[in-house]
């Protein structure tokens, strides 16, 4: 792939989407290798103690994946705006920075883990060296460089649209893209006050990655289902409003399933355990929806590799945060899976089919024009390197969540409904020998997984390359 600062022939916004779409890559390689060598340390604790602590190596495979896909969501925003405005990009310059300003930010974080792996928590360790809060444990100074570089997203997409056009998509997306950059400040500050700090913890858990992520995606979706297939802008425009109006009950109230054990009043048990699980549903409708109109159309697809990925998203988000997800949310189910390798195989599944999925379709989107706009279609040479990836990915995480989702089982049987929630039941069900298969299953299925990132990245980089395929003629 050509250095993204010397690319010609992409609008402004497409420029700075190429870096965070080669960031986001880089990142997805790394968060998969740190995830490889968590799984061998879960098997075999001893395997690079005191070198590199399973703590870490969790962190890092975790922040990573994080990372990246905000990475690449807001790559594919800028990628599709200007097309959406009718106009130039507002704030190219400002846009340039903040990818610098984030991508340094990440690069100086991992490599605070890597090197202070432990060590007392004092007021100065919260600003420069680790939160210590779980999946947040970004030190204090990095959250701020992450709210600014929202802002300034924020700002170059609203001015954008307000120097263009509006539509029903970007009303959407703009008011979205607010409630990223306030939702995070949630977990800026602390309590000392366990329930009020886990209370709050939970807006950037739930409410940043799962409800304003979810909504942004939604958008992303649209204008790739209209770009890709011909897609009618009232149908998909239709289902984001219902995907948006959903997420008020299923991604706010919904939260409150997360609220169980913390000590918040217990209203929350019959709120939570209802509203949860609805919001991936409107996804699954708008690609079934478009998918049919289109084909009484005389259904085109300009991009094959591009449209598998957005209906592995679709169907991948349904399963994952969906029936995944409604599998441990009622409060009496989830009495005895929270905190088991049940909610890891539920999380697994979510945030692959509901963001890994859409990231990787706007990359072959990317491609596409990159490579002269060719039809990406059955003529494609090399086909079978997508299509590898394709299978090694997918067959990969639901590998592992099913086997994650055995081990869960095992644990909430044995720890749980056996054990009391004692250490002794812990332990019981960390040595059962099913626990013990699964996690070893679980390592085969990521390796997979590994193998497949590589056959994407690899794809990336040379698909369309030695093609002669028409050009494709986009409207």
């Amino acid at each position: 792939m050509k250095t993204p600062s010397v690319i010609k022939g992409l609008r402004l916004g497409q420029q700075i989407a190429i870096k965070y779409f080669f960031a986001a890559m880089i990142l997805f390689c790394a968060q998969m290798i740190f995830g490889l060598i968590a799984g061998l340390q879960f098997i075999l604790p001893e395997f690079l103690y005191q070198i590199l602590d399973f703590n870490v190596t969790r962190m890092v495979h975790i922040n990573a994946m994080i990372i990246w896909l905000l990475f690449g969501f807001m790559g594919s925003v800028y990628w599709l705006v200007e097309d959406e405005a009718g106009s130039d990009l507002v704030g190219y310059k400002l846009g340039n920075i903040g990818f610098w300003v984030l991508l340094i930010a990440v690069i100086v974080v991992v490599l605070v883990y890597l090197i202070v792996q432990v060590g007392p928590g004092t007021e100065s360790s919260l600003w420069f060296i680790n939160e210590g809060r779980e999946y947040i444990e970004a030190p204090r100074w990095a959250d701020i460089g992450i709210v600014a570089v929202m802002l300034i997203f924020f700002y170059n997409i609203a001015a954008t649209f307000s120097k263009g056009k509006w539509s029903g998509i970007s009303g959407v997306l703009v008011l979205d893209l607010l409630a990223l950059a306030g939702v995070y400040l949630a977990g800026m500050f602390y309590s000392t006050n366990i329930s009020i700090d886990q209370f709050w913890w939970w807006w950037v858990v739930h409410l940043w990655v799962e409800a304003t992520w979810e909504v942004l995606v939604a958008c992303i979706m649209a204008w790739g289902l209209i770009q890709t297939i011909g897609a009618s802008r009232k149908i998909v425009t239709t289902w984001l409003y219902v995907e948006v109006a959903l997420m008020f009950g299923s991604g706010i109230l919904g939260l409150g399933h997360h609220y169980f054990w913390i000590g918040t009043p217990e209203y929350w048990l019959t709120v939570g355990g209802f509203f949860s699980a609805l919001e991936p549903i409107p996804l699954v409708a708008m690609l079934v929806h478009a998918v049919y109109d289109a084909g009484t159309k005389n259904l085109k697809v300009s991009n094959h590799p591009a449209f598998a990925w957005f209906i592995a998203h679709v169907f991948g988000n349904f399963l994952g945060a969906g029936v995944w997800g409604f599998f441990q949310t009622l409060p009496q189910i989830n009495l005895y899976t929270h905190g088991t390798q049940w909610s890891a195989s539920h999380g697994h599944l979510a945030f692959f089919g509901a963001y890994v999925t859409i990231n990787v379709a706007m990359f072959y989107m990317a491609v596409q024009k990159l490579r002269g706009n060719i039809a990406m279609g059955s003529g494609l040479l090399n086909k079978y390197r997508w299509k590898t990836s394709l299978i090694l990915l997918n067959v990969g995480a639901l590998g592992m969540t099913v086997a994650l989702l055995i081990a869960g089982y095992e644990q909430a049987f044995i720890e749980r409904a056996v054990g009391g929630s004692t250490w002794s039941g812990y332990f019981s069900a960390q040595r059962d020998s099913t626990f013990i298969a699964s996690m070893h299953w679980r390592m085969l299925f990521g390796i997979l997984m590994t193998v497949g990132t590589f056959f994407l990245a690899w794809d990336l980089l040379t698909i369309g390359k030695k093609n002669k395929n028409p050009v494709f003629e986009t409207t």
